[in-house]
C-alpha cells in the first residue's frame, strides 16, 4: 500500500499573484522486514511498491443557481481542466458545476519504484494569477479552489487527493507589482541590491497604505421633516476583521431619534445577460449594533468586520459591494427631558409613542488581510491523506 501525503507549507489562504508550495509524500507503508528478507530479489519481491505516475493541478470551480445565473457557454470541464482531452487525469471529475481557472497539469514523477518503508518527498510549485476571482460563497454564484493530486499504480484506477484553498484578490496589484518591479531595478549596477519582496509582502504593504489612510467624511442625514443626526466615518476601506468606526452627533436635531440599529450588508448582484430570472440582487446582513439613543447629544459606531467573509470584488457574472444599513426610528411626539428627577429618582419614559423608520444606506469597501490571520480563524486543514491500495 502506498501513503500520499500532501501538506501546504504556509497555510491554505492565499494572495492572487503569489506562489502556492505544497510537498507531496509517497511511501511504502510495508514493513522493513520484508525487505530484508527479499533484499537480494528487489524485482520479484511482491512488498516492492510501483508508481506509474503522479501529477498535481490546481484549479477554480464555480457552481451557479440555474434558476438564478444563466452561465456562458463554454468548453467541455474536462479540456478546460486538463487543456486537452488526450490525458487521463481530470481533476474536476466527479463535480457538479464549471471550471473557470484551471493551472497546467505538473507530472511529479513517471515510474516510481519503492522499497518496503521507502518514502520519496517532491516539491510543488505553482503560482496563482492575478486575474482569477476570489474564493466566494455566495447565494447565487460560488467560487472554489482546490489542489488536486492524482496518482496512478501500475494497472490500476487513478486516485485523486484534494486539499481546498482560500483565495484573496487584490484589485490593481498587478500595477503595483509593476511599479515595484520598476524601482526595484538598479540605476548603478556597482550599488548593492536590496532584498527583493515578496507578491505577498508587496500586497499586504499596498493594503496597509490603502486602508490605514483616515480621511473623515461627514453626513447629514436628514428627513422631510427636518434634521435627523450627522454622523462621521474615519474611513471608507476598511480590511477584513478591523473595526468601522464613527460618530453620531445629535445636537443639531430637530427630530427625535428614539434608537438607530447599522447593519453591515453585502450585496450580491448577478451582472447582465447573466441573469436568468432578473432578480439580480440579494442581500445579506452579518454583524449589526443597535442602541436606543433619545436625549442623547452624542454616541459612536464599532463595528467589526467579520474575518471570514470575502472582500469587494467583480467578476464575468457577478459582483460583491458592501455597505452600512441604517436604520433611524424618529417619533414625531415631543418627548421633554424633565429638569429635575422624579422623588423615586428615575425618569419613566411614556408608554405610547408615535414613531415611524428611516433608513440610509453608505457603500463602504472591504479589502483582504494577511492570509495568516485569516487561517487561524477559519482552521481549516492545510494537508490531507490518501492510500494507493
Amino acid at each position: 500500500m502506498i501513503e500520499v501525503h500532501a501538506r501546504l507549507l504556509r497555510n491554505v489562504v492565499y494572495v492572487a499573484g503569489d506562489c502556492v508550495d505544497c510537498l507531496v509524500t509517497f511511501k511504502n507503508t510495508a514493513t522493513e522486514s520484508n525487505h530484508e528478507q527479499n533484499r537480494n530479489c528487489v524485482k520479484k519481491s511482491s512488498a516492492i511498491e510501483n508508481l506509474a505516475w503522479a501529477s498535481a493541478q490546481i484549479h477554480c470551480h464555480c457552481a451557479v443557481d440555474e434558476a438564478k445565473v444563466l452561465f456562458p457557454k463554454s468548453p467541455s470541464q474536462e479540456q478546460i481542466a486538463t487543456g486537452s482531452t488526450d490525458t487521463s487525469f481530470i481533476p474536476c471529475r466527479g463535480e457538479k458545476g464549471h471550471v473557470v481557472f484551471s493551472s497546467k497539469p505538473k507530472i511529479l514523477f513517471c515510474d516510481l519504484c519503492l522499497l518496503p518503508g521507502e518514502s520519496k518527498t517532491f516539491v510543488y510549485k505553482e503560482t496563482i494569477p492575478t486575474s482569477v476571482p476570489p474564493s466566494y460563497k455566495g447565494q447565487a454564484v460560488r467560487y472554489a479552489y482546490k489542489i488536486t493530486i492524482g496518482a496512478q499504480k501500475v494497472n490500476a484506477v487513478i486516485k485523486l487527493l484534494r486539499i481546498p484553498i482560500k483565495v484573496f484578490v487584490v484589485k490593481d496589484l498587478t500595477e503595483v507589482l509593476k511599479k515595484r518591479l520598476a524601482k526595484s531595478v538598479p540605476s548603478n549596477p556597482f550599488l548593492p541590491q536590496a532584498g527583493k519582496q515578496s507578491v505577498l509582502e508587496i500586497a499586504f504593504d499596498f493594503l496597509e497604505d490603502l486602508t490605514s489612510r483616515r480621511r473623515p467624511n461627514y453626513y447629514n442625514i436628514t428627513h422631510q421633516n427636518g434634521k435627523v443626526v450627522r454622523f462621521c466615518l474615519l474611513k471608507s476601506s476598511f480590511r477584513l476583521g478591523e473595526d468601522i468606526v464613527g460618530t453620531f452627533d445629535f445636537a443639531e436635531a430637530t427630530i427625535p431619534c428614539v434608537q438607530y440599529s447599522v447593519t453591515l450588508q453585502s450585496e450580491e448582484e448577478v451582472l447582465g445577460e447573466s441573469s436568468a430570472n432578473g432578480e439580480s440582487r440579494v442581500t445579506l446582513g452579518y454583524c449589526k449594533q443597535h442602541e436606543f439613543c433619545l436625549h442623547l447629544r452624542t454616541t459612536h459606531l464599532a463595528l467589526p468586520v467579520p474575518v471570514h467573509v470575502t472582500p469587494s470584488f467583480r467578476s464575468d457574472i457577478v459582483e460583491l459591494r458592501w455597505k452600512l444599513h441604517f436604520e433611524f426610528v424618529l417619533t414625531t411626539t415631543p418627548v421633554p427631558l424633565p429638569a429635575a428627577r422624579t422623588p423615586s429618582g428615575n425618569w419613566h419614559a411614556p408608554e405610547l409613542l408615535a414613531v415611524q423608520t428611516m433608513v440610509w444606506d453608505l457603500p463602504i469597501s472591504l479589502y483582504p488581510t494577511h492570509p495568516s490571520h485569516v487561517a487561524n480563524a477559519i482552521k481549516a486543514p492545510s494537508q490531507g491523506t490518501l492510500y494507493l491500495c
